[in-house]
Parts: structure tokens; C-alpha cells; sequence
């Protein structure tokens, strides 16, 4: 093959090539098809050794090794996932390639290489050597820094995103991945320290969407085995103050914006797609924050103090918004683990916890545009209400959805409550969320009761007035009682939606009769009418129908379901003997 290349016959040189690669698959397939063969294995290291001792010959001509470069990686990667021993000497070859060719050739085959087709992922070892490979070739680029990382960090992204998703958080060759994605961390790290102006910018920019990716990617990878890979997050966090990250400007979104702003202009022509490689830039962005309240070691590699970002939040309304609305996408996210859930509740909890300072109603005209992260969050957080095992991180996660919803001024907190009841696919999350209405008006009740007619008291209180009090909650009431799609609604699976509503129009028919009010119209003999014959009559209708059908049926699940009508029952024929007062009062 040498004397091929060296005389230009470059057919046959590519067909020497060709059969070399052919040989080293042959070799490679028989150690992997049983790897407790040691004759296979003694086989596989030999020829990896006489391979890298004639690469590094120094009379060999620089075109050969050219020539090799194209497909020899990759033939000798698969080795690598024979032993510890072949990973060693593929990394030394991988090395001398680096060593001896063009970097602006290297990157290019290094990335087809790791761009293995979707479905037909390799073993992590396979990709180690080229990732390190990158990580020495990247330090070689003599010009055109950000254009070559930019070209390759989506491969090397979509190897982790892969690896991740196919492996535990106890396979160490899935962490050594990391460590070597790191590693390429750091050689981007070196080489910004070279470049000055919008060139460093750019390329600063560009390795912390990098970093922000694998610190999720990282989270993701080690499921329940979060402790295991503190060490990697420390060091990942170790680059954050470098790309001008901290943590309030993570956990507001403002960093993060700025930086996917600067690698935006640098893609004018495939911005889009080019960020669709950073699908949890802002999961890592909130990560970052919650792994440094899980660890101080961490959170001093970011250079950060966490009495002073509870300050920020605690003293600042609209961060706290910002950074409810950035952690929506750990809760929202099902492959994180519950422990970071856990922590990240634990971490809400602590920034509520004393005096929040909080806006009157006429100071929260940017309140809207934070809605939608606002719900967002309540629904995601929902989620770890319903689906968590853990009874602990269930109630935490009910104080925190608590504490979050009194943070939100009263009219938008009625609006999102009503769109988590609108959007609620489940009765018992439904009727949690009527109670937490219920509870509002009480609340409200309650002062204003205590405040009287007293109109400088009255005043001191405008920043909390609300809709809670209006006919928007008999909408709610009606949204169950009598569903968007027609008829009463399914029994028995949505009973506690039921209860829960029945409970709430009594509470608000008895408590508008009693203080000789009537802000929510509940008293109009339309609305009473209205409820009476279009809400509780039909209800009462199913309800008797479904205990007349299974009264002689004494399955255990049928007596369980007939036991559950019970307190509807009870509710049920106590509201419609109070409209029926009502109404005769009317008459």
C-alpha cells in the first residue's frame, strides 16, 4: 500500500486500504462475538499494536498516513470495545493521527465517524477515542475557530443524547464519555483564550450551550444515581462564570438568551435547525442552579453564593416569575430523576420561605407576559403531585404549588386556576384545584369581614382584591357539573371532581346568603334556576340511577364505588334543598 501511494497508483492504494479495513473487521468481530475467548482477545491487541507501531514510523510518508486517516479510525474504534487494553492503544492511534495530520481534514472524518445512523448506536467505548480525538484536534485549528466546533458539537451531542438514553447510570463507560466530552470543554476553553473581541464572544457563547447540554444530558444519564456524578457537574460547573453565566441570570433565562442570541447571529441560514442540538439548554440552565443548592462544592465552582441569589428572588417579584417559569422544564421533564425534583422543590420551598417582596395590582403590568411560564409550572409540578411515590415529596410538592400560586396577583391567579381546572385530566387533581378556590374565597371572606366598612382599611387591602368573588366561579362549577361536552358528568370517574364542585357552590350559595350578599349572581333566580335544573336535577337523576342499578350487586368493586356516591349524595341533596328554599324565597 505505501509504494502505491507513493507512486500515485491511488486505485490500487484504495484498495489496499480497503482490505486492510476489511482484515481489522474480521479480527475486531471475532474478539466481540465472545469476548471470554482469550486467544480472540491476544489476537486483537497484537494487531492493534502492529498497526500503531507502523503509523508511528518516522520514514512513513505523509500521504499514506493521508490515506489511512479516511477509514482506518473507525475500523480500529471497533476494538475498542473488546477490552480495556484495545481502548488504550485505539486512543494512542487516534492520538498519532492527531499528531501527524491536518486538523482541518481530522474533524470532519472524526464526526463521520461518531455520526453513526439512528437505530444502530455502537457500544460507548467505540466513540471514546474520537471524542478525545477532537478535543487534541481542536487545540491544532490555526484559523476559523468557531466555525469548526460549530460544525462538530451537534455530532458529538447527538453521540451523548444516544448514550444516554440507552444506558444506566451504572455504566462507567457511559461516564467516561462524559469525562471526554469534558475534556472537550476544556480545549474550547483554550482556545477562546486566543481569540479577542466577537470572536472570543461568539465562541464562549457557543461553549456554554455546550456545557448547559451536557450538565442535563449528565442528570439524565445517571437516573436515581445522582450522587455518583456530582464530581463531572462540578467540573461542568467550573465553566459557567468563564461563559458569563451566573446563576440568577440562569435561572431568569436572561443568560441563557443572551448567549443562544450571539450563536443565532453567527446562523443566519440554519439557526433553527442549528439549536434544535440543544433541545435541554434550559433544563441544564436550571440544573445548574439546583446541583449548587444540592452541593456546596459545586456551587463554589460556579463562583456562586446562594444567600445572595436568595436575596435577589426573595426581594425582586418578577425574577422570581422568571425563574418559576425556568424551572417548569425540570418537573415537565419525565427522564430526570425524582431526587432532582426533590431538590428542586426543596430549593422553591427555601427561596418562599420569609418576606417576599410583592407588587399592587396597578404595579403588575408585565404580569401577563409571565403567565404562560407561571401555568406552565403549576401543570408541571402536577405532575409530581400525582405520579410521585414518595407521600414526603408529594406534600412538598403541594406546598410548593401552593406557595408559587399566592406569589401570582389575584386576577391572573384566578385565570390560571381556572385553565388547570379547564385542562385537568384527572377528577382527584380537578378537585384539589376547586378546594384551592374555595380556600381563596374564604381567605377573602375572612378579611373582608375583618376590615368592615372601614374604607382607609379597605384601601390597604386593594392590592389584594380579586375575581374570585364574581361569576367567573359559578363557571367553574358549571365546567364539572355540567362538562363543555354535553350532559352531567361520568360517574363514578369523576367523582371527586363532583364533591369537590358541590362543595364549592354550597360554600358560595351559604355564604352569599348569609352576609346578604350576592357578588357571584349565585342568588339570581336565573342562576338558581339555572343550577337546579340544568346541574342538580340531572346529577341526582344519574347518581340514583347508578346505586338503583347495582343495588343487588354485592361485588366488592361495585359495594366500593356505591360507598363512594355516598358523600356526593349527601352534598348533592343538600344544595338542591337550598336552592329550593332560595327559590321559594324568589317565588
Amino acid at each position: 500500500m505505501s509504494s502505491s501511494v507513493e507512486t500515485g497508483d491511488l486505485h490500487t492504494s484504495g484498495c489496499s486500504v480497503s482490505e486492510l479495513v476489511d482484515f481489522l473487521d474480521s479480527i475486531s468481530d471475532d474478539a466481540l462475538s465472545d469476548r471470554c475467548d482469550e486467544d480472540s482477545r491476544n489476537n486483537a491487541i497484537q494487531v492493534l499494536s502492529e498497526i500503531h507501531q507502523y503509523l508511528c514510523r518516522p520514514s512513513l510518508d505523509q500521504a499514506v498516513l493521508d490515506a489511512l486517516s479516511f477509514e482506518l479510525p473507525k475500523a480500529v474504534a471497533k476494538f475498542a470495545c473488546v477490552s480495556d487494553q484495545c481502548l488504550e492503544i485505539v486512543d494512542s492511534i487516534v492520538n498519532q493521527f492527531v499528531a501527524t495530520c491536518s486538523p482541518r481534514d481530522l474533524i470532519p472524518i472524526f464526526c463521520e465517524a461518531l455520526d453513526v445512523p439512528r437505530g444502530m448506536s455502537k457500544e460507548p467505548s467505540y466513540y471514546a477515542s474520537f471524542l478525545s480525538g477532537l478535543s487534541k484536534v481542536f487545540l491544532s485549528i490555526p484559523r476559523r475557530h468557531f466555525e469548526q466546533v460549530k460544525e462538530a458539537i451537534p455530532v458529538i451531542l447527538s453521540v451523548l443524547k444516544a448514550m444516554t438514553s440507552e444506558l444506566d447510570g451504572e455504566d462507567t463507560d457511559s461516564e467516561d464519555l462524559f469525562v471526554r466530552a469534558i475534556s472537550i470543554a476544556d480545549s474550547i476553553q483554550t482556545v477562546c483564550g486566543k481569540l479577542v473581541g466577537r470572536q472570543n464572544e461568539k465562541l464562549r457563547a457557543l461553549l456554554g450551550l455546550f456545557v448547559l447540554q451536557i450538565m442535563s444530558l449528565l442528570c439524565i444519564s445517571m437516573r436515581e444515581k445522582l450522587s455518583n456524578c456530582l464530581t463531572l457537574l462540578s467540573q461542568l460547573s467550573h465553566f459557567l462564570p468563564y461563559c458569563g453565566l451566573s446563576y440568577l441570570g440562569l435561572l431568569t433565562g436572561c443568560d441563557v438568551d443572551t448567549i443562544i442570541g450571539f450563536v443565532l447571529k453567527e446562523c443566519t441560514e440554519d439557526g433553527d435547525d442549528y439549536m434544535s442540538c440543544f433541545p435541554y439548554v434550559k433544563h441544564g440552565a436550571s440544573l445548574a442552579v439546583i446541583c449548587g443548592h444540592m452541593s456546596n462544592v459545586i456551587a463554589q465552582s460556579a463562583e456562586e453564593d446562594l444567600t445572595v441569589l436568595k436575596d435577589a428572588l426573595q426581594s425582586n417579584q418578577t425574577k422570581r416569575w422568571q425563574a418559576v417559569g425556568m424551572l417548569k422544564h425540570i418537573f415537565s421533564s419525565a427522564n430526570l430523576p425524582w431526587e432532582l425534583k426533590k431538590h428542586t422543590i426543596d430549593f422553591l420551598l427555601w427561596i418562599m420561605d420569609g418576606n417576599l417582596s410583592r407588587k399592587c395590582d396597578d404595579e403588575v403590568t408585565d404580569c401577563p407576559s409571565y403567565v404562560p411560564g407561571l401555568f406552565a409550572f403549576l401543570q408541571a409540578i402536577e405532575m409530581v403531585i400525582m405520579y410521585t411515590p414518595d407521600a414526603v415529596l408529594r406534600k412538598k410538592a403541594f406546598d410548593c404549588f401552593k406557595k408559587v400560586l399566592a406569589d401570582i396577583p389575584a386576577s391572573p391567579r384566578f385565570d390560571i386556576l381556572k385553565a388547570l381546572i379547564a385542562n385537568s385530566n384527572s377528577s382527584s387533581m380537578t378537585a384539589i384545584l376547586l378546594d384551592c378556590v374555595r380556600e381563596e374565597m374564604y381567605v377573602e371572606n375572612c378579611q373582608s369581614i375583618s376590615v368592615g366598612h372601614d374604607a382607609l382599611l379597605q384601601a390597604e387591602k386593594s392590592c389584594q382584591s380579586s375575581l374570585f368573588w364574581s361569576e367567573g366561579v359559578l363557571d367553574l362549577v358549571e365546567l364539572i357539573l355540567r362538562p363543555p361536552k354535553g350532559g352531567p358528568p361520568t360517574l363514578p370517574e369523576d367523582s371527586d371532581a363532583v364533591l369537590s364542585a358541590l362543595n364549592l357552590y354550597r360554600f358560595v350559595l351559604i355564604t352569599e346568603s348569609t352576609g346578604k350578599t350576592n357578588k357571584t349572581g349565585v342568588l339570581s333566580k336565573n342562576n338558581l334556576n339555572k343550577a337546579y335544573n340544568e346541574w342538580l336535577l340531572p346529577l341526582r337523576t344519574l347518581v340514583t340511577g347508578i346505586k338503583a342499578e347495582n343495588k343487588t350487586d354485592y361485588d366488592q368493586i361495585v359495594v366500593d364505588m356505591v360507598c363512594a356516591f355516598n358523600p356526593v349524595e349527601l352534598v348533592l341533596y343538600r344544595c338542591i334543598e337550598l336552592v329550593e328554599e332560595k327559590l321559594k324565597q324568589k317565588a
